[in-house]
Formats: C-alpha cells, sequence, structure tokens
C-alpha cells in the first residue's frame, strides 16, 4: 500500500477537536492495519506539509478502546511524517493541575487491556525502548509555544491511560492520584509507543477538563461528566490550535533526538 501524498508533521485531534488546517484537501488512505480513523486533512501550515487526523473519526464513532491506533499511525508513517503532536483532553489527578491548564507529558503509565499495541508480532523479535515516552526536541517546544499563548502550562508529567470508555472509580482514582500521578486519559497508549516503533518523535499536550472522581469534595469538587469535559475542550480548542500552529512553526528541520533511531539495538 503507497500513497505518492506527502507530509512532514502529522497532528491527532482528540475529543471535540475534528479540525485544524483552512482548506486542507481530504484524503483516504488503506493501511496494512485496515483503515484509520478517518479521512486525512493535508495542508500547509507556516510552509510545512501537515497531516491532520481525529483519532476518533470526525463524529468520535470510535471509542477509545475501538480506535485503530495501528491504522492511525501507519497512516502518518505513509505519508511521510516524522513528527507528531497529540492534543488529548484529560482528566486531573492532582488539585493543583486545574481545568484550563495544560500538561506537557513526559511519562506514561499504561492500564489498558487488549488493545493492539505493536507493529512487531513476528517472527522477528522486536523490543523497543520506551524509557523515556515522548520526544526530548519536541517537548520543550510545546511548552514554550502554550506557555507564549498565556496558558498555564505543567513542563512534565505522568498519564496514566485507563480502558475507557468509563470513568474511574472513586477507588481507582484515588489510588492513581496516590501514586503521584498528574494526568488521567484513554488514548496515549498505544498511540505513543506505537509512534516510537515507526521512529516517529511525538508529544503530547493534555487540555485538562476536569478533576478526577477521587478529587471530590476537595475545594467542591464534582465527580466527571462527559458534557462537561467536551465544554471545557470546546472553550480552549482555539488555544489549542494556536498552539499547534507555533510548535509546528518552530519545529526544525533536523532532528537531534534518538526517536528517528529507535529501532537500533531492537532486534537480536
Amino acid at each position: 500500500m503507497h500513497t505518492t501524498e506527502r507530509a512532514e508533521i502529522g497532528v491527532f485531534g482528540g475529543s471535540g477537536f475534528y479540525s485544524l488546517i483552512e482548506n486542507a484537501r481530504e484524503v483516504t488512505l488503506e493501511t496494512p492495519f485496515g483503515p484509520p480513523s478517518d479521512r486525512v486533512a493535508l495542508g500547509e501550515i507556516a510552509g510545512k506539509r501537515v497531516a491532520f487526523l481525529p483519532r476518533h473519526g470526525k463524529d468520535h464513532r470510535f471509542p477509545p478502546q475501538a480506535i485503530n491506533y495501528r491504522a492511525n499511525l501507519y497512516a502518518m508513517k505513509m505519508l511521510g511524517v516524522t513528527r507528531l503532536i497529540g492534543p488529548t483532553a484529560c482528566g486531573s489527578l492532582v488539585a493543583s493541575v486545574k481545568p484550563g491548564d495544560m500538561v506537557v507529558c513526559d511519562q506514561i503509565v499504561d492500564r489498558t487491556t487488549g488493545r493492539k499495541d505493536t507493529f512487531y508480532d513476528g517472527p522477528i523479535t522486536t523490543h523497543v525502548s520506551f524509557a523515556d515516552p515522548y520526544c526530548p526536541q519536541l517537548r520543550p517546544l510545546a511548552v514554550a509555544a502554550l506557555r507564549e499563548k498565556k496558558i498555564t502550562t505543567h513542563d512534565g508529567g505522568t498519564v496514566v491511560v485507563i480502558q475507557g470508555p468509563r470513568f474511574s472509580t472513586r477507588a481507582e482514582s484515588k489510588w492513581f492520584s496516590g501514586m503521584g500521578w498528574e494526568v488521567i486519559n484513554m488514548t496515549q497508549y498505544p498511540e505513543a509507543y506505537l509512534a516510537r516503533e515507526l521512529e516517529i518523535c511525538y508529544v503530547n499536550i493534555s487540555l485538562i477538563t476536569d478533576y478526577d472522581v477521587g478529587l471530590e469534595g476537595q475545594n467542591g469538587i464534582k465527580p466527571v461528566s462527559h458534557h462537561e469535559v467536551i465544554e471545557v475542550f470546546n472553550r480552549n480548542n482555539s488555544r489549542v490550535r494556536d498552539a499547534i500552529f507555533t510548535i509546528v512553526a518552530n519545529i526544525p528541520a533536523e532532528r537531534t533526538c534518538g526517536c528517528g533511531n529507535a529501532l537500533l539495538g531492537a532486534r537480536a
């Protein structure tokens, strides 16, 4: 499966974030792992070719546990993408990270089950290092861009990824908070890891839409609802979009990280 379409930078849209580029041209791609979540929108930002794909589909028809993550990532690889930006709607596990804040995470804890999370099912055994899940070159660019937009931004944090589509129980949420993790989400795994397997640089922008249920009762905090999540995300869409435009503009041509060599030493 091949395409002549090209892009340098990819962006995944999360809940409530279904478009990015004006006057984009949409293309249909077919991967060895099936179709991605939707047509891919291609256009230019700051003179760079950018591909945009809403990870849930434009009509949000794919809940987090049903997303074909491998097809989404492979579609970006087919286009020639080497850098990926992954904004997501997330919950906060600590009172100091407030709704409307953004976190540029540096660690992941995977609590999902049964997801297709590798391109390498054999016959060649491949063990890719994931000690530092996010690109060290893109992370500071993202932090700087968000702060330039006067957004309260936390540089670093651990996102715990739950299976979904349900939210956490109080006991689970208190456990996650007690572990010192800051952010809770349903899509960062295996998305970030699959990017690493394809040697694509990946950075996350976690938009905090709510406090998770384990914080209920602290300072009048109430349990999360999906309606409230989308409401906060919609209010912040333009800020996320502006920050992404700045990140894209500031990404240098040369990669100085190790993401592009992730498969070196991964095979016997």
